[in-house]
């Protein structure tokens, strides 16, 4: 039952932090919006937020918790797995137009970043002071964001409206708001603590449950999202979800947890085993980093020259993914 105990709670993680995250989000909106936040902050910052808190509190637990791999895997496997499995599907399910000027400014946005992390990673630890660069371009893509929602003259108020100020409706808002937290919270420790035990019940390192099954569950609410938006025939919406939450991935997440590890995020030697030969290598900065820049910039050049996410391009990065956790599957499994 032990064994069977530490999945039925990875799953169990998973669902808590999907329901604590809807919570979360309704009542952020709540709350800025009866405190007077304008409509744009809360569209370029509150909401996209909230909906990355799954992968801060995943990080941050593990890094507190000195479980580096899980902290550095998880964002790593979220892109991936946002580009190559979500993005993927839903540009093979109906090709996505989008608009080239608006989507390359954060595309290439996100190539920035995700060059930077592999700059700064190199020498194998992101220090306190190298996240910092981090924390700086988090503030550029907020302005970014709120330029951007200026320039297009459209209000969010018609998707925030607040719909009472009763005492009801204030006590209903606030208990989703803490009890949303909360459940994010509980949710991200039943993640990272039994991820770590079915790491070691299944024999490989933590940071291959990280970059897959961790990463998977955490960009759960991005899934959801992008298929919502396909049905609704809102396809770009899906396409600028995942480009935000991959820019936050890097720039916020890693760069609070920089902020927690001691001395900084270290990222660790693995033994891969490549023909009859071990090799004891920083899996991160030879195989998932790369992994996920060649996947961006794919989605970025591709979607920037043909004004839409194709099929060609939405089988491409698929095929990336799979092949990707087939090697993952090869050398560890």
């Amino acid at each position: 039952m032990g064994n069977l105990g530490a999945f039925l709670l990875f799953i169990l993680g998973i669902i808590i932090i999907i329901k604590g995250g809807d919570w979360f989000v309704e009542s952020a909106v709540w709350v800025a919006k009866v405190t007077g936040v304008p409509n744009v902050l809360i569209g370029a910052t509150i909401v996209s937020i909230a909906t990355t808190l799954p992968e801060l509190l995943v990080s941050s637990i593990a890094t507190y918790q000195h479980h580096y791999d899980v902290a550095i895997g998880n964002v790593v496997g979220s892109m991936v797995c946002n580009i190559g499995l979500i993005l993927g599907l839903t540009a093979l399910l109906s090709p996505i137009k989008i608009q080239p000027s608006r989507f390359a400014v954060k595309g290439f946005f996100m190539l920035l970043c995700g060059i930077v992390l592999l700059f700064l990673a190199k020498d194998t630890i992101i220090t306190s002071q190298e996240g910092n660069l981090f924390i700086i371009l988090f503030f550029i893509y907020i302005v970014m964001n709120i330029l951007e929602f200026k320039s297009t003259g459209r209000s969010n108020k018609e998707h925030y409206e607040v719909s009472s100020l009763s005492r009801n409706n204030v006590k209903i808002n606030i208990g989703k708001f803490i009890i949303g937290a909360l459940f994010i919270t509980g949710g991200a420790r039943l993640l990272v603590n039994n991820g770590i035990i079915i790491a070691e019940l299944v024999g490989v390192p933590q940071q291959v449950i990280s970059l897959t099954l961790i990463a998977l569950g955490t960009s759960l609410p991005e899934l959801t999202t992008a298929i919502g938006s396909v049905i609704k025939g809102h396809g770009e919406i899906s396409v600028g979800n995942i480009l935000g939450a991959n820019i936050l991935d890097i720039v916020m997440v890693l760069g609070v947890c920089s902020k927690l590890g001691e001395g900084g995020m270290v990222i660790n030697y693995q033994n891969i085993m490549l023909g009859s030969t071990i090799h004891n290598v920083p899996q991160s900065l030879y195989l998932d980093i790369p992994v996920a820049l060649l996947m961006m910039l794919i989605l970025v050049l591709g979607g920037f020259l043909k004004g839409a996410i194709s099929r060609t391009i939405g089988f491409s990065v698929l095929c990336i993914y799979i092949m990707y956790l087939g090697i993952l599957a090869k050398l560890f499994i």
